[in-house]
């Protein structure tokens, strides 16, 4: 996309921008799923990502699940300007535009405050008592399932695990003995999940890019695949590429302890991220995978 056809979808997708006049766009960092871009106005700074072979529901979730985050006040996340449709763009694609996030270095109180805000935010909880959302979303570029269900283990099996399972079958990414073990641990997940923790809003995809460390010293949430589900889910994905300070998880425990049997339960939650990329990116993740499930579905 250049440019031009850029700044003309933002000056029509941004209310107020087609009083504004554009100084800059640059490429940014951030776009892991798309082209993402800076963009400097005489009055503002904002971020942009865009892509053409993605649906514009993808950035619609986006932005739904950055509004969600925002009305638990717990941590900050940019405001959404616009999701939706590239405007002006014929054919498929879809574009976000955020409030710039200006970075600063991740200190030792920001990295705090990013754990005490994550048990502020897990204190969030739905409003039904039912674990997903109200609408499916996406976890990175797969469609995510979160059909709502009262029995936690029933959700993370049917919503977690099993559409995972059909799509790694579909990519050739499950041989035989791999299945075998992955539908054996969806019969006996309830030997290991709890019954009824409480449906936490989580952000979804808790890994070290998926949060800014601010200029002002707060931390900030972006990116996420939000739904109500064990809090446990979020700190297990965080320790899966150690990519969190010791502080951030003392943080967190001294505002929200965490139950002692998280330990056991760790790996299966583990596992819903290790499928997500085996399917993504082939079987560099399959070791990862048959550990898990030979720890709890047996075999060699």
């Amino acid at each position: 996309m250049n440019d031009d056809e850029l700044q003309a979808a933002v000056a029509r997708a941004v209310p107020g921008m087609a009083d504004e006049r554009i100084v800059s766009v640059r490429e940014a960092r951030g776009g892991d799923i798309g082209e993402s871009y800076r963009i400097d106005t005489e009055r503002r700074r904002l971020f942009v990502k865009v892509r053409r072979d993605m649906p514009a529901l993808m950035f619609q979730r986006e932005a739904e699940g950055l509004a969600l985050l925002g009305q638990a006040e717990a941590l900050a996340v940019p405001e959404p300007l616009y999701a939706g449709e590239i405007p002006g763009q014929t054919g498929t694609g879809g574009m976000i535009v955020l409030e710039w996030i200006e970075t600063g270095p991740a200190r030792p109180e920001t990295i705090e405050a990013l754990g005490a805000g994550l048990a502020a935010q897990h204190r969030k909880t739905s409003p039904d008592g039912r674990y997903g959302l109200r609408t499916d979303n996406y976890i990175g570029l797969l469609p995510q399932v979160n059909t709502p269900d009262s029995s936690w283990a029933a959700f993370y099996r049917d919503s977690r695990l099993l559409p995972l399972a059909k799509l790694a079958d579909e990519c050739g990414m499950l041989p035989k003995h791999r299945r075998d073990r992955l539908y054996r641990l969806m019969e006996r997940l309830d030997r290991w999940l709890p019954d009824r923790p409480a449906p936490s809003l989580l952000h979804g995809d808790l890994w070290s890019g998926n949060w800014l460390a601010g200029l002002d010293g707060r931390p900030w949430l972006i990116d996420p695949a939000v739904y109500y589900g064990d809090r446990e889910c979020d700190l297990a994905f965080s320790e899966l590429f150690g990519g969190f300070p010791a502080r951030f998880y003392a943080a967190y425990r001294e505002a929200y302890p965490v139950a002692p049997e998280y330990e056991e339960r760790k790996p299966i939650y583990q596992l819903y991220h290790l499928l997500v990329h085996l399917i993504l990116f082939g079987e560099a993740y399959g070791a990862a995978v048959d550990r898990v499930l030979r720890r709890y579905a047996g075999g060699v």
